[in-house]
């Protein structure tokens, strides 16, 4: 199991934010929220990124993976594996 902290978020310097070791920067979602919110036209897409916001709240990694897409306009298909792996543990772990 990963070491985990908080930090402050380095953008508003208020929130703390979960972190583990390797991750780099530690951005809080209310930050994060205009960027995550930006309109996805492809159906595949947005069909996968359609999860739960509070999943989006808690965990960093799936608001790196949509930022990545939104950035880039594409993502690799370990990307992609990632992505439905994380929210299935996630829908697993909420009742």
């Amino acid at each position: 199991m990963a070491i985990r902290f908080k930090q402050k978020c380095i953008k508003c310097r208020k929130r703390y934010v979960t972190v583990s070791r390797g991750q780099r920067y530690a951005v809080c979602y209310e930050c994060q929220k205009k960027e995550l919110h930006q309109k996805i036209t492809d159906p595949e897409m947005k069909k996968l990124f359609d999860i739960p916001e509070n999943f989006y709240k808690e965990n960093s990694f799936l608001r790196d993976i949509k930022l990545n897409y939104i950035r880039f306009g594409r993502l690799s298909e370990r990307q992609i594996a990632a992505f439905k792996k994380v929210v299935k543990e996630l829908e697993e772990k909420t009742p």
